[in-house]
């Protein structure tokens, strides 16, 4: 439905019209800011924003330094997993304490056990057709 309905409507001529999977993508568009979610991380959230702003996400995004990344996990009462181009994956925290490190790393931080699928919305089992047969 994505492809056939919005990304079609977006490509049509309207004025300085752009489109955004996530919000915060949107509203850090706004005010000419880059995403303080870190998703440019997850590039096929980004396949349909602005040049513009993927230069400003890309320009902000800094890999979180793994010793000091497991050290807020832990004092959050989680684990440190991985460090991965993607993404900071942690063990043992809830979704506020994971929001609240991604929204200070301005990185992905994702739970171990609900890991996120490339080329879905987050953990969602629905992915993004590219074509009328495959929705």
């Amino acid at each position: 439905m994505e492809t056939r309905i919005l990304l079609a409507a977006a490509g049509r001529p309207a004025g300085d019209a752009v489109l955004f999977r996530k919000t915060s993508c949107a509203v850090a568009y706004a005010h000419r800011m880059p995403d303080y979610n870190g998703h440019v991380g997850i590039r096929e959230l980004c396949d349909i924003c602005p040049a513009a702003q993927l230069d400003r996400c890309d320009a902000a995004r800094t890999p979180p330094d793994p010793g000091a990344v497991a050290a807020m996990a832990a004092g959050l009462g989680g684990r440190l997993v991985a460090v991965t181009d993607r993404a900071v994956v942690v063990d043992g925290l809830d979704e506020r304490h994971r929001y609240f490190m991604q929204h200070g790393l301005g990185f992905q931080v994702h739970d171990a056990t609900k890991p996120h699928h490339p080329h879905r919305h987050g953990r969602a089992d629905l992915g993004w057709p590219t074509t009328l047969e495959a929705s």
